[in-house]
């Protein structure tokens, strides 16, 4: 039997926790640093649309395609930080300037101030989803920021108190209502999500009932007001399949903004092993040693969740090696 240690850590990186660039929230409320870095032609934007961006791939490397401020298109800005070397990277929620024959995304047009843009070679638009596990670590960074803010913006664009059109400013990182006054900040949500593992070297893996046959994940769930995260890791468990769980142990966190979420991982040990699902959030579920996971994965009978969760982290940590079989 192989046990997880305590104090070891998870197996590879969180590939959307990680970034290059300093957030500068210093500069946020500067009008005048904001107007003066928005007029330097060596700082660098992001164009954003319904979670994509352009990206890049070349010899199995991908990259985002960054544009100077002159030639982003109209759009709601965000500043996303400022790097060592003192260049600022901004966001721009707009349509995307995608060449042909690479086909928009669902509701985009061309930009036509960026649609003539040189080499645009091996450029399509993509999102975290997709390239989030092959960006460095700096345009990952900027793109999950990116990515998390539009989200936000575009379903905050009134007061919840007075219904009043809700204004852009602090760099994008708040709205301000001109009526009351009123100041909305972006939202995260946090949420855990646990790797259930029992005494006979077996880990709890479970498919939810909108998911294809075969595709299997951790379970997963929203943090409740008033309780701990130990104690939401416990709950959801107990709530999605009838097991309780004891010592849950934090292994690391990342951002997932699809919309909102912050996802923070666990491993549990299991009490019980008896499983009593709910059916509404959960289709079947099941244990799985070390060996029967890695055949299933071999065979085709498991798929898992893609290398950019924090899911397939806890997994791999827990088996102690790679997987393949992504959904």
């Amino acid at each position: 039997m192989r046990e997880i240690p305590h104090g070891e850590g998870l197996l590879g990186p969180l590939l959307l926790a990680r970034g290059g660039v300093d957030r500068s929230a210093v500069h946020r409320n500067d009008a005048d640093w904001l107007s003066a870095a928005w007029s330097d032609p060596a700082t660098r934007v992001l164009l954003v649309h319904d979670g994509n961006t352009m990206i890049r791939r070349h010899n199995g490397t991908a990259e985002l395609v960054l544009v100077s401020p002159h030639e982003a298109p109209d759009g709601e800005r965000y500043l996303l930080g400022v790097d060592a070397d003192g260049v600022a990277y901004f966001a721009v929620a707009t349509t995307l300037p995608l060449p042909t024959p690479y086909p928009l995304p669902k509701g985009a047009e061309v930009a036509e101030a960026v649609q003539d843009a040189p080499d645009w070679a091996d450029v399509a638009a993509e999102g975290l989803r997709r390239a989030g596990a092959v960006l460095g670590d700096r345009d990952a960074g900027l793109l999950v920021n990116a990515v998390a803010l539009e989200a936000w913006h575009t379903t905050h664009e009134h007061c919840p108190r007075c219904g009043a059109a809700t204004t852009v400013i602090a760099g994008g990182h708040m709205r301000v209502c001109p009526k009351d006054g009123s100041q909305h900040f972006p939202r995260v949500d946090p949420a855990v999500i646990m790797l259930v593992h029992d005494g006979d070297d077996r880990c709890l893996l479970a498919r939810g009932p909108q998911w294809p046959e075969g595709r299997f994940s951790v379970l997963a769930g929203f943090v409740e007001p008033g309780e701990s995260l130990e104690q939401a890791v416990a709950r959801e468990v107990l709530e999605e399949v009838g097991v309780t769980v004891r010592t849950p142990r934090y292994m690391g966190s990342q951002p997932w903004p699809f919309p909102r979420s912050l996802m923070l991982g666990f491993f549990a040990e299991a009490a019980s092993t008896e499983i009593i699902l709910d059916r509404d959030e959960i289709a079947e579920a099941m244990w799985l040693t070390r060996s029967e996971l890695g055949a299933a994965v071999e065979n085709g009978e498991v798929r898992l969740p893609p290398g950019v969760s924090i899911a397939r982290r806890l997994i791999e940590s827990w088996y102690g090696a790679p997987l393949s079989g992504d959904w």
